[in-house]
């Protein structure tokens, strides 16, 4: 299936592969993987515009960091990650969620400069690029340098996991930028698995659960939908809320599923467009998720596009 975008080929963030374990390098920068959403910010002539990963134009909804990233000095187009920061210090998906908004702080976390006053500069290798990116970013509290090391990549990850994070990017420190595409250049390693999902169903909630029990679990296969589990846990009894709220609307009479799943009695089918992200232990034998827990919806993605990710030894 392929990837499709409202957004010219050259502002289409570059994306990286997950692989297995850390690795030193000296040929390699590492930097903190952050918990939030990718976000290209585009300044031209002091007017700024935010895109999401999928090419909707999101400026309205981060007014106040549009309004940051009008101090970026001159002409740019500027990759980076949209975090909310918690109470812990340290950055949530789950908190990006509008009913929960309020409880963090928003930081544009920008790693890397692809124009500068109409200069293309993916060519360029990636450590000129930050360079560069540097120099040019305003002093904000909404905006944050991603700052890397160098070669030593086990160390920082032992960090990340100390610390609770999601986990590290190792970047090829020579790296061209490769819009729209993904690369062995830029890898990601995670300290939990997580993974990307379709919502395809919701069954009837139990006990003095409200509005629904679990979702109904799929990935995109062949054409088709492949069910990948269920998940009940999670959710505060606001998300339980607004979520039924959009399920409800998308109701449909027919499983998506080319087999009969788990408690389908008990299952009301929606059409497959939500995106949600997952925690958990581990995919079973039968190549669904054990132990998996709801973390939030995913808008910077559509349905079609999700793909399940298989960890990949570094070459």
């Amino acid at each position: 299936m392929s990837r499709t975008s409202t957004l010219p080929k050259r502002l289409q963030p570059m994306l990286a592969t997950l692989t297995d374990a850390p690795f030193d390098d000296r040929g390699w920068v590492f930097e903190d993987k952050y918990d939030g959403f990718r976000m290209i910010a585009e300044i031209r002539r002091g007017k700024v515009s935010l895109y999401s990963r999928n090419g909707k134009i999101i400026s309205r909804s981060y007014i106040e960091v549009a309004k940051a990233l009008e101090g970026v000095k001159g002409d740019a187009v500027i990759d980076g990650e949209l975090v909310a920061i918690g109470k812990d210090g340290v950055s949530h998906f789950q908190l990006l969620q509008n009913a929960l908004r309020h409880e963090a702080k928003l930081l544009y976390c920008a790693f890397d400069l692809i124009f500068q006053n109409a200069v293309d500069l993916r060519k360029q290798p990636l450590l000129e690029r930050k360079e560069r990116l540097k120099a040019i970013l305003p002093s904000h509290r909404l905006i944050a340098f991603s700052r890397h090391r160098k070669a030593n990549g086990t160390k920082f990850f032992a960090e990340a996991e100390l610390n609770s994070l999601e986990g590290i990017m190792a970047k090829r420190a020579d790296s061209t930028y490769a819009s729209g595409s993904r690369t062995a250049d830029w890898l990601k390693i995670k300290t939990a698995k997580r993974q990307e999902v379709v919502i395809a169903g919701f069954t009837a909630p139990k006990r003095t659960r409200t509005f629904f029990g679990a979702l109904v679990l799929a990935v995109p296969e062949d054409d088709t939908w492949r069910y990948i589990g269920h998940v009940g846990t999670g959710f505060s009894h606001k998300v339980l809320e607004d979520l039924h709220a959009k399920l409800v609307k998308l109701t449909t009479p027919k499983s998506p599923f080319p087999a009969k799943v788990k408690d389908e009695a008990a299952t009301t089918w929606v059409r497959p467009s939500l995106v949600a992200e997952v925690k958990f232990a581990e995919w079973t034998s039968k190549g669904e998720l054990r132990q998996p827990v709801y973390l939030g919806l995913r808008s910077d993605k559509r349905a079609k596009e999700v793909v399940r990710e298989r960890e990949r030894p570094r070459k």
